[in-house]
C-alpha cells in the first residue's frame, strides 16, 4: 500500500491589499499517495499556482494543517525549510528559468552547489539526470543552444537531480508546440512510470492533462 505523500486538511489561503483580504484558497482537502500523477486544472485566478507554493514550503496556508513527504512544513523554520525543500521538492516551471550563462550542466549541477556533494559526485547526478531526460549529448550546450523542448528537459532534469520527493510542474507544456508538449508529457509519464515519482502538475491543456492518472480541477479556489 502506498504512503501518503501529500495530505492536506482544511487549508486556506488569503493575501491582504492593505487592509483586504483577498481568499484565494477554500477549505482545500487533498491527499496524494506515493507515485501518482495528479493534474490540477482550472481558470486563472482559480489558485492553482498558490497551491504549488504551498507544497513547496514557498508560502505558508493562512489555516489548515499540510503534510508533505510526512513533514508538517507549516512548522519548520526559514533555514529547516529550505534544507527540507532541497531534499524533497523539484519545481518546474512553465519558462524554464534556466541561466543563460550557464551550459546544460551547469544548469542542472546548481540544485547540488547547496549539498555536501563532491565535486565527483555532483557531476554523476548531473549526467544521471541529463541521461534520463535525454540530453545526455547536450551537456556542454547552452539554453540559446538548444530548443524549447530541450530547455524544458534541462530544467527537468535540475529539478530530478536531487531525486526530491515530488515534482511539481507548474504548466509546464505552456510555452511548447505540440510535438515538444507531447515529449515532455511523456517523459513526466516515464517518471511516475519508471522512478515512482510523485508528481502534482498544474496545466490548461486538457491533452496534457490526460497523461495523468488523476484529474482534480480547482475553481475560485474550491477544489473538486
Amino acid at each position: 500500500m502506498s504512503e501518503t505523500m501529500v495530505k492536506l486538511s482544511g487549508v486556506t489561503k488569503s493575501y491582504f491589499r492593505g487592509a483586504m483580504e483577498i481568499p484565494v484558497l477554500h477549505g482545500i482537502n487533498l491527499e496524494v499517495p506515493e507515485g501518482q500523477f495528479l493534474a490540477l486544472m482550472g481558470p486563472s485566478g482559480s489558485g492553482k499556482t498558490t497551491l504549488l507554493n504551498l507544497l513547496a514550503g514557498i508560502d505558508q496556508p493562512s489555516s489548515g494543517s499540510l503534510s508533505v513527504a510526512g513533514e508538517d512544513i507549516t512548522q519548520l523554520s526559514e533555514s529547516k525549510m529550505a534544507k527540507w525543500r532541497s531534499h524533497h521538492i523539484g519545481f518546474v516551471f512553465q519558462f524554464y528559468n534556466l541561466l543563460p550563462v550557464l551550459t546544460a550542466f551547469e544548469n542542472v549541477e546548481l540544485p547540488l552547489l547547496l549539498t555536501n556533494l563532491s565535486k565527483k559526485d555532483r557531476r554523476q547526478h548531473v549526467e544521471t539526470a541529463l541521461s534520463i531526460v535525454g540530453l545526455g549529448d547536450r551537456i556542454k550546450h547552452y539554453p540559446r543552444e538548444l530548443s524549447g523542448g530541450q530547455e524544458q528537459r534541462v530544467a527537468i532534469a535540475r529539478a530530478i537531480v536531487s531525486d526530491p520527493s515530488i515534482i511539481l510542474a507548474d504548466e509546464p507544456t505552456g510555452d511548447l508546440d505540440k510535438q515538444s508538449a507531447e515529449e515532455i508529457m511523456t517523459l513526466l509519464g516515464r517518471l511516475k512510470s519508471e522512478f515512482n515519482k510523485t508528481i502534482i502538475m498544474v496545466t490548461h491543456d486538457p491533452m496534457a492533462a490526460e497523461k495523468a492518472e488523476l484529474i482534480r480541477h480547482l475553481n475560485k479556489g474550491e477544489l473538486s
